[in-house]
This record gives structure tokens, sequence and C-alpha cells, in this order.
């Protein structure tokens, strides 16, 4: 019975790919204990992103969209309902199958840049590839390739306190992006920046969705989320509304 629902699972991933649906999620939820009480982070949750949308996931402070940026980006495991990245079934994962996934599938896209303070952007960039068990050779042409598609080739020796704000977060981005991989998954991106530097990585994120990739972009701010071609709004855990907006 066991191998045939896996069977099943597989089949309907399958499926998905065939149709270009990258992301996929059937009545997820994500249920935490506080004490004597159950909070329904995350109630239900259907959604379907196709390859190459550019979609933004809004909602206001505790709404459940950080809790379901952590299930897209298999940071965190649903407590119930079925999700799947690029055919993949996520719910019937190992730890090291996500571990996998988060690398290959996914490029995070962190309000804080998350950067090494001691390695170049250069080095920075590389380090999925030093996961994914690249040769040092390809890992430095793969980077140095990241950093042009950002405008940024030219500074790949600094150091992060020798990049302003907006420098950072590219060097983010060109990491993000060096594993070629399914979803671009962008968490309050400029949220540590300026107004006129936020515009400027928003409009590379509008050339980086030109070019062909799937960028899910998550944000409170309904300015930043106009920048998207989608937005979805959660509200409580749930879907509140799913428009398209260009």
């Amino acid at each position: 019975m066991a191998t045939a629902a896996a069977d099943a699972l597989t089949a309907k991933g399958e499926e998905l790919r065939k149709q270009g649906i990258v992301i996929r999620t059937f009545d997820l939820t994500k249920t935490y204990i506080m004490g004597d009480q159950e909070i329904n982070a995350v109630a239900g949750v259907d959604i379907e992103i196709k390859r190459g949308e550019y979609v933004a996931i809004m909602g206001p402070s505790g709404s459940g969209k950080s809790t379901l940026m952590n299930i897209i980006g298999c940071l965190d495991t649903a407590s119930s309902g079925q999700y799947f990245i690029n055919g993949w079934p996520v719910s019937n994962l190992t730890d090291d199958e996500l571990a996998r996934i988060r690398n290959k599938e996914i490029g995070f896209v962190f309000q804080t840049f998350n950067l090494l303070p001691r390695a170049s952007a250069l080095h920075n960039v590389e380090l999925p590839l030093v996961y994914g068990g690249f040769t040092p050779a390809v890992r430095i042409e793969r980077a140095r390739a990241a950093l042009r598609s950002v405008d940024l080739e030219q500074r790949m020796y600094h150091k992060p306190n020798e990049l302003s704000g907006g420098q950072r977060q590219r060097v983010a981005i060109a990491r993000a992006l060096v594993n070629n991989p399914s979803i671009l998954l962008a968490d309050e991106p400029t949220g540590a920046l300026d107004t006129a530097t936020g515009n400027e990585i928003m409009g590379l994120f509008e050339r980086l969705y030109q070019q062909g990739n799937t960028i899910i972009l998550v944000t409170h701010e309904h300015d930043i989320a106009m920048h998207a071609h989608r937005v979805i709004h959660i509200r409580d855990g749930k879907i509140e509304k799913d428009e398209k907006i260009k």
C-alpha cells in the first residue's frame, strides 16, 4: 500500500512537471501548539505557480506568509497537505533529500543579505556550488557569470563591508541564481535598503523575470508587491485574494 501511494505521488509530480507547474500545494496546513492554544499559521492553502511567473505573497505581520514561505522554501515542513516543487513531493522526502532540493531548486534572497563578512563577493556567490560538489574552475566561472548578470562583476573581489547595501543585495541575488534554481524566493528583499536602492533592486528582479526566472516575493509592503505580476494576499493563514495585476 505504501509503495502504491508513493507511486501515485510520483506520477502526480511528473504530471505537474509536464504542465510547467513549479509550485503546487494541496490543502497545506501548519499548526503550532503554544501552551494550551493551537495556532493555525497556515490553514488549508492551495497554490499553483507556473514556471516563469513573478508572484508576490503579501500579508500583514502574523498573517502566515512567513510560515508559508518557510514551507515553500523547504525550511519547514507542513503539518498536513501536499506540496510539490518542480514535481518533487516534498512531504515524502527525507531531511537529506530536502537539503538537496533546497540547494538545487531554490535560490534564497534574504532581507539581511546573509553574506560571509570575510569572504569576497565571488566566494559568497560560489558557496551553493561548493555544497553541490562542483570543481573550483566551474564554481568560479559560474559565480562570475552570476555576478555579471546583476552588474557586479567589477566588484567580485570586494568584501561585504566594502560594498553598499544595494551591492550586497546584488551579491545575495547572484548567489541565489548561481545554481540555476527552479524558483528565486525573496523574503522582504528591500527591507534593509533605502527607497531609491530598493527600487533599483526591484528593477533587477523585473529584468530577471523578463529573462525567464520564476520569482516568488514575500513582503508586507504594498508598493513592493505591486512590482510583481500576480499578488497572493494571505490573512489568518488563508488565501484572501489571488489576483493578476499585470
